[in-house]
């Protein structure tokens, strides 16, 4: 079933999350990541906040352990973002889709 995840991070850097996309090869224009759905970052106003949609939230914290955590602190983020996992009624991205 698919997942919306939130991830909020406190104290980070909009550079830091563009570093660590780069790192991880997810670019403007490129592939998402394999079974992310949709992706959206903001400024917040003590940090950034990330906001996908995930085939599963088993999906998404496989990525986030392989993947992003290992960044972390070499791009400077001072501590793990705070993670939120909501049920999916309904997305839009490229049509409509009813879960």
């Amino acid at each position: 079933m698919a997942v919306a995840v939130q991830l909020d991070f406190q104290g980070a850097t909009l550079e830091q999350y563009d570093d660590i996309n780069e790192r991880i090869g997810l670019l403007p224009g490129g592939p998402p990541s394999p079974q992310e759905l949709f992706h959206w970052v903001a400024k917040t106003d003590d940090g950034f906040r990330v906001v996908d949609v995930w085939e599963s939230q088993e999906a998404f914290e496989t990525f986030e352990r392989d993947k992003l955590s290992p960044i972390y602190a070499e791009v400077g983020i001072p501590h793990p973002p705070e993670i939120r996992f909501l049920e999916i009624h309904n997305y839009l991205a490229g049509g409509r889709w009813r879960m």
